[in-house]
């Protein structure tokens, strides 16, 4: 094999390598979507979730990210219940921040949070996790204060 035919090979080896990890990585993140719902006054509303349980996940959350299809969240787990706040610093999409007490009742709903704002957005009270989803989730849905999120991370007893 001949110097060209050599350095075709290494860099087509080196793009399957690479297309093997991109692939391995999102059927990891696919893979530990869990499935959340909250239920509204007009019913149950399912959704796919990501969960964020450590420190670096929590700080990272969705920041430089392009999309986040329609059903699909980030749940946040603030473990013990506390007061929180959120901003949406390198956050590229704009979102509805779902604060949820440890019960799984809604304390309070953030609509359509500025993208990439430094802005403080407090949970209004001590919770448990935070729910971010498409801006205009909530509204469209009819999700409200009082509504009730069932999901492992909730105490419902």
């Amino acid at each position: 094999m001949n110097f060209s035919g050599c350095l075709r090979f290494i860099v087509g080896a080196w793009a399957l390598v690479a297309l093997g990890l991109v692939g391995s990585a999102s059927r990891a993140q696919a893979a530990n979507l869990e499935s959340l719902e909250i239920i509204t006054a007009s019913g149950v509303v399912p959704f796919s979730v990501e969960v964020m349980r450590t420190d670096d996940e929590l700080q990272r959350g969705l920041m430089f990210r392009k999309e986040l299809p329609e059903g699909r969240g980030m749940l946040f787990d603030f473990r013990p219940e506390r007061n929180v706040s959120m901003w949406m610093k390198n956050t590229l999409i704009p979102l509805d921040m779902i604060f949820i007490q440890a019960d799984g009742r809604i304390l309070r709903i953030a609509e359509n949070a500025e993208v990439q704002s430094e802005k403080i957005i407090p949970s209004g009270g001590p919770v448990r996790g935070v729910l971010e989803v498409i801006a205009g989730t909530a509204k469209k849905l009819g999700i409200k204060p009082g509504d009730r999120v069932a999901h492992p991370l909730f105490d419902h007893s």
